[in-house]
Formats: structure tokens, C-alpha cells, sequence
């Protein structure tokens, strides 16, 4: 009896889900998109409707011929990849390039790989969303448009091998905005004065803050020294009461489980992953992993979402688990629900979520690698304390009036404590350590009004007014999110692409724009302002939000788009003057002249020259890390370059150690053997030693 063909993208997916189906069902992975705008040229017929000229990468044609000979075989064919438009494009990409003639076509769509999700989804198949389709391409051409047709622009005017792109180009923007705010910030000098003060006859000793003037119509800035010096004079001679004792319950409610950006933010600020790291590792999570007897299972739904939404059935079992582990008043009288107000937020689809709330964390851990390990371990306790009781508070407030010998000047300070009354969903190991915002936790002794208090000290410290704060991973995707530029999908490629291109470089956590950025924002801002602009790009988003709606037409946009554009690019053509740029120092000194030696863009791409050329001709190349261990020795893994230009990565003892490697090295490990992963195409990436494969993050063409 025929099987019926089941295609995915990745070997990962296709091996859970073959599991999961059993024996009727030949399952098979495209290992990503099958069919791409051409390398070459910019593959976009401008002059007829923005028609894409798409081909067949040569490393996908032994998949094609493999996909075409099981589906000559086949009694249907189910087309079974991502629930989202890049995973919608692969499937219509799938039925133009391999001849399906005379097979039923199903599209099935599920968002975990777990029995019932798959039954479900193959018992209840749809057909290819073409307004889902026609969103991806529209985004794909116009990131063509604007890269193949910008980029050569920086070619001619500012160095070879410079790229531009329509996402990118923004987020870079706002990077060096960031920077040039820091660099024009002037610090102002501002002081605070703390009292030390006790209550006679009662413990303990307690601090309370200079708060302002009794009467709050008067504001009170201490601008420096001599005016913090003047104060303290006259509060030490100044009687010290309580005017009010306040207390107040307050709760601590417990944030929505995780979406794409939420979960990238706090995997950085919690775990120190980079957001591709943290992709790549739900990606791992989300197709499947062996536990327990060896079983592949999905361990957490999609993870490319930005919603917040956890279906009723998940929600009751997560109430259910709380009750049964912590107790009833552990549970909320009511099941949260929680509801993006975020535009273009897709409310059908789920948070990221386990797969089941009672495959705790530590009973997978010895099946799973650190990294898999302490992500799972984030995303179960948030989506179990998104159902738990909020933390609940008694907050006290003591208000101090200092009388001045100036009746015109008395002087409010105010004190505070808070008391955890009841964890709820604090319980949660690791939690804890987030306080109420705002809530000094210090102790006060028993306090009452008109109740007189000796004054011990006063402590004056002296502040600055703080620039704004360099960018993060973190920072930046939540920017980007708060000002609708990009999409779940994208998040993780727009802050990865920038770094990789070197336009900006991460120190201490922290995105600083190079100069080579600084210059290439400018010049894009100066003269693209219409296309690279906060504004626009969050209105395009919102376009193509549109196109997948079903709402409008897809070459509407690209029609509107295009002749404004390519008027801006003419003239920027004979406006922008050639932009030199100064040789970036290595540090070294040529061992032949003694001059320092630069880094130099040729025609293969960089090298290393002497400043000193052409009298002194001296090059090497440029040997740039990767952050990957040699698996030979104990040295890492550079990047170097052929003398025709062509990249290699090899170990830095060489020539110790002659380990190399013709494809570029993951930081992330095999998670099945541990061995060094490579990138394969632009979509997949590949261990070295067994046949595992995994899904890279989506990357907007940028060429």
C-alpha cells in the first residue's frame, strides 16, 4: 500500500514527526526553502508587476529529484512545515518545483509536535494561504530591491563589499542615534541626603530619604555641593516627628507567558544568550528531542510567535498541576488570560509554552544539554507562574516632617519597608529575587503619628544625570518590537546581520557602532530618508500584515513603493561624494619596515598591508575568531582566506595543529553527539560527525 509523503524543512521535525505517524507515512525535509531569488542578479521583473525569477539553488537539486521520486510513490502528499508565512511560502515553493500531478495536496498546519497536535492537524487538513504567500514575497522583493540595488551604491561611493538592507539599515540607525545622544549628553550634577534616624527607647536605627518641602507646591532640586552643604546645616539643627503612617497591601502580578521577543530579551538578561543562540536552542526544543526510553518528543510549542494567548485545555492543566503541587491558594479565583495590544500581533497563534506543564524541568535535565536544559527550565516557569496567585506585599510609608528653625522651609522625608505576606507565584525557585519596583526592603520599628525621632546623621551623595544607555540584543529587539519593525521570524537575523557585516560590535553586552557603521547610516539617512526611517519601516510591517490578511494586494505595495525609491536612488547617485575612510590599525608593526600594519579591503575581501605601501609591500592575512574550540586541540577555530579569496576556517596553532574546516563553525554544539555544527546554504546548518540538521534563523536578503 502507497504511504502518504509528508514534508517539513528540517531532518529534525521530519525524524519527530515520522514518530509520531508510524508506519503509513513517508516523511521527508526540504532542509528549508527549495526555490530562491537568484545569487547573480536581482531577479525581479520591475516592468512586469515586480514578477520574482525564482531558481533552484544547485545545493537543493538532489533534494528535488529525492522529493519528485517519493512522490511518484506516494498516495498524497501533506505539506507539513512552519505555521507561519516563511513555513506558508515553502509549501507553495514546494508545489512549483516539484511535480505533484495527479496527488491530492493537503496543508497542514500544527504548532507542536505532540500526538494530539499532529492528529489533529492531519485529520483536519487546509490548503496554502496564497495571502500568507504573497506577504513573504512581497517582503522578499522588497529586500531585494533594496539591497541589490542601494548596496552598489556604498560600492562605488564608500568601499567594495558593503551591503545595505531595508530592516537592517534601521535597526543601525537607531544604534548610532543611540551613540550620538551619549556623545552630545551634557551630565548634570544633582544631590540626595539620607537621614539617619531612631525612635528613643526602640530598635532599629533606620534611613529615611530627603523627599521635598511639607508643602508639595515647592519643589526641592539640590543642584551642588554648596546647597547640599546648606541644607544639611539646617536639618541638623532641625526637630524631627512622623506626620503619617501608611500601610498598604500591594500585589505583584505575574507577566504573560513568553512570545519571540520576550523570550529573546529575557534569555539575555537572565542567561546571557544571544538571540540566535536562543533560537536556535527552541528550535532544538520545539522538533523534538530523545527522553525518557529514547522517544523524540516536541518539548515546547512554536517559537516564532507574538502572541500571548495559551489555549483553555493548557491553562486548566497548568491550574491543575498548581493546585496539586503548592495548593488551592496558589490558584487565582479565575484562569488568566492575556491579550496582545501590539499591532499586527497574531492572536490565533499560542505563546511559547511547554508541550506539558508536568514534564518538569529537572526530570528532562539529564537528557538534555545545558543550554536546552536552563531555557526550558525559562519558558516552564513562566508559563506556570503566568497561572498562579499574584505575590502579595504589606508595604509601610512613613512620612517625616523636619521642622526648620525657617518655618517658611519645613522638610519632608519619608521611609519605607516592605514585607512579603504570601509568594504565590514567587514560590517559583529563582523568582524571588525580583522585588517590587521602588520598595526599600530595610526595617523600621514600630512607628506612630506625632511620635518624636532623634536625628544620627546625615549622609549626602552626590549623583550625575546618566546619558541613555547603549543598546542591547535585548534592548534593541524590544525597540524594535515597541516600534513595529519586524516580526517574530526576524528579530533574531536583524541583530545578528549587523554585528556579522561589523557595522556594530557587542562590548560587554553593549551594540557600539563601528565607523564604517557611522558612515553608512549617515550616508543611507541622508539620502534614503524616506526608506530608512523608523516610521516607514513600521508602516511596511504593517502592509504586509495586511497582504496576509487577505486585505490587499500584494504588488500594491511594491508598486507604491518602487518609483519614489528609485528617483531618491538616482539622485543619490550624483549627490554622494566618495567617502574615504581611514585604515583600521591592527596594532601590530610590519616585521619588514617597522610601520604599523592596517587593514585593507581588496578585491577577495580583507587582508592585512603595511600603512607603508607602496614602498613597503608587505601582506598577511586577516584571521578573524569564531568562538569555536578546535576539536583537535586546545586552540579556536579563525577564519582565514585563500590567496583567491575563498574562506576556510582553521585552527589558531597551526602549524601545530593543521584542523580545518571548509564551512563556517556554529558556537552552538551537536546537540545530539557534541560535535562542531557548520552552516549548510543559507537556511540549515549540519554536524560534522552525525547526520544531524537543524533550521537556521530566517534571513531578510540582503545581497
Amino acid at each position: 500500500m502507497a504511504k502518504k509523503l509528508v514534508i517539513v524543512e528540517s531532518p529534525a521535525k521530519a525524524k519527530t514527526i515520522g514518530k509520531l505517524l508510524g508506519k503509513g507515512y513517508n516523511v521527508k525535509a526540504s532542509i528549508g526553502h527549495i526555490r530562491d531569488l537568484p545569487k547573480s542578479k536581482l531577479g525581479v521583473d520591475i516592468d512586469n508587476e515586480f514578477t520574482p525569477q525564482y531558481v533552484i539553488p544547485r545545493d537543493r537539486k538532489k533534494i528535488i529529484k529525492e522529493l519528485k521520486d517519493a512522490a511518484k510513490e506516494a498516495s498524497a502528499i501533506y505539506l507539513a512545515t512552519d505555521p507561519d508565512r516563511e513555513g506558508e511560502a515553502i509549501s507553495w515553493h514546494l508545489t512549483m518545483a516539484v511535480p505533484f500531478e495527479g496527488k491530492s495536496i493537503h496543508r497542514v498546519i500544527f504548532h507542536e509536535l505532540t500526538d494530539k497536535a499532529i492528529n489533529t492537524a492531519f485529520h483536519n487538513p487546509t490548503v496554502i494561504d496564497m495571502n500568507k504567500v504573497n506577504a513573504q514575497q512581497a517582503r522578499r522583493i522588497l529586500d531585494r530591491l533594496v539591497g541589490y540595488k542601494i548596496s552598489p551604491l556604498l560600492w562605488q561611493k564608500v568601499r567594495r563589499g558593503l551591503s545595505a538592507g531595508r530592516v537592517q539599515s534601521v535597526a543601525l540607525r537607531m544604534i548610532v542615534e543611540r551613540e550620538r545622544e551619549i556623545g552630545n549628553f551634557t551630565p548634570e550634577e544633582f544631590w540626595t541626603i539620607d537621614a539617619l534616624l531612631k525612635k528613643p527607647g526602640a530598635e532599629p536605627q533606620f534611613i529615611a530619604k530627603l523627599n521635598g518641602f511639607v508643602d508639595k507646591k515647592k519643589k526641592l532640586i539640590i543642584h551642588n555641593k554648596e546647597e547640599s552643604d546648606k541644607l544639611i546645616a539646617e536639618l541638623r539643627i532641625s526637630q524631627y516627628s512622623v506626620v503619617s503612617v501608611n500601610s498598604k497591601t500591594v500585589l505583584r502580578q505575574p507577566y504573560p507567558p513568553f512570545i519571540t521577543s520576550t523570550l529573546q530579551q529575557e534569555a539575555w538578561q537572565k542567561l546571557r544568550f544571544t538571540a540566535q543562540r536562543t533560537m536556535r536552542i527552541a528550535q532544538q526544543l520545539y522538533e523534538g528531542l530523545a527522553i525518557g526510553d529514547g522517544q523524540i518528543t516536541g518539548l515546547i510549542t512554536y517559537m516564532r510567535t507574538d502572541s500571548t494567548r495559551i489555549d483553555p485545555a493548557e491553562i486548566s492543566e497548568a491550574r491543575d498541576y498548581v493546585k496539586e503541587r503548592y495548593g488551592t491558594e496558589f490558584i487565582p479565583v479565575n484562569p488568566r488570560h492575556f491579550v496582545r495590544k501590539i499591532k499586527g500581533a497574531q492572536e490565533a497563534h499560542e505563546a511559547i509554552r511547554p508541550t506539558s506543564i508536568r514534564r518538569e524541568p529537572d526530570s528532562l535535565k539529564k537528557y538534555l544539554t545545558v543550554d536546552q536544559y536552563k531555557l526550558y527550565e525559562l519558558i516552564w516557569k513562566k508559563v506556570l507562574a503566568s497561572q498562579m496567585s499574584a505575590a502579595s506585599f504589606r508595604v509601610l510609608t512613613v512620612d517625616i516632617e523636619a521642622k526648620s528653625r525657617d518655618i517658611k522651609n519645613n522638610y519632608l522625608l519619608r521611609a519605607s519597608s516592605s514585607t512579603l505576606t504570601f509568594k504565590g507565584f514567587l514560590i517559583l525557585s529563582g523568582e524571588t529575587k525580583e522585588d517590587v519596583e521602588g520598595i526599600d526592603s530595610s526595617k523600621l520599628p514600630d512607628l506612630l503619628k506625632n511620635d518624636t525621632l532623634e536625628l544620627k546623621d546625615l549622609v549626602p551623595e552626590q549623583h550625575f544625570t546618566q546619558p541613555p544607555p547603549r543598546y542591547t540584543e535585548a534592548t534593541l529587539i524590544k525597540a524594535l518590537e515597541d516600534n513595529g519593525i519586524g516580526r517574530p521570524s526576524t528579530y533574531a537575523s536583524i541583530v545578528s546581520v549587523i554585528q556579522e557585516r561589523e557595522y556594530v560590535s557587542k562590548k560587554e553586552g553593549r551594540l557600539h557602532p563601528a565607523e564604517i557603521g557611522m558612515v553608512i547610516s549617515d550616508l543611507l539617512t541622508q539620502n534614503f530618508p524616506d526608506t530608512i526611517n523608523v516610521g516607514f519601516t513600521a508602516e511596511m510591517e504593517e502592509e504586509l500584515d495586511k497582504v496576509a490578511r487577505g486585505e490587499i494586494d500584494w504588488i500594491s505595495i511594491l508598486q507604491g513603493f518602487y518609483p519614489s525609491f528609485a528617483d531618491t536612488l538616482e539622485k543619490a547617485k550624483s549627490n554622494v561624494q566618495k567617502i574615504k575612510l581611514a585604515d583600521e590599525e591592527t596594532g601590530e608593526v610590519c616585521p619588514n619596515c617597522g610601520k604599523p600594519m592596517v587593514i585593507k579591503m581588496g578585491r577577495f575581501g580583507k587582508f592585512v598591508a603595511c600603512s607603508g605601501y607602496p614602498e613597503c609591500k608587505t601582506t598577511k592575512p586577516l584571521v578573524k575568531k569564531t568562538g569555536v574550540k578546535c576539536p583537535e586541540c586546545e586552540g579556536e577555530l579563525v577564519e582565514r582566506q585563500s590567496k583567491k579569496g575563498r574562506k576556510f576556517y582553521g585552527c589558531s596553532n597551526y602549524p601545530a595543529c593543521d584542523f580545518i574546516i571548509n564551512k563556517k563553525p556554529l558556537a552552538t554544539a551537536c546537540p545530539q553527539c557534541g560535535a562542531i555544527m557548520v552552516v549548510q546554504g543559507t537556511k540549515m546548518a549540519k554536524c560534522t560527525k552525525c547526520d544531524y540538521k537543524m533550521k537556521l534563523e530566517n534571513t531578510e536578503a540582503v545581497s
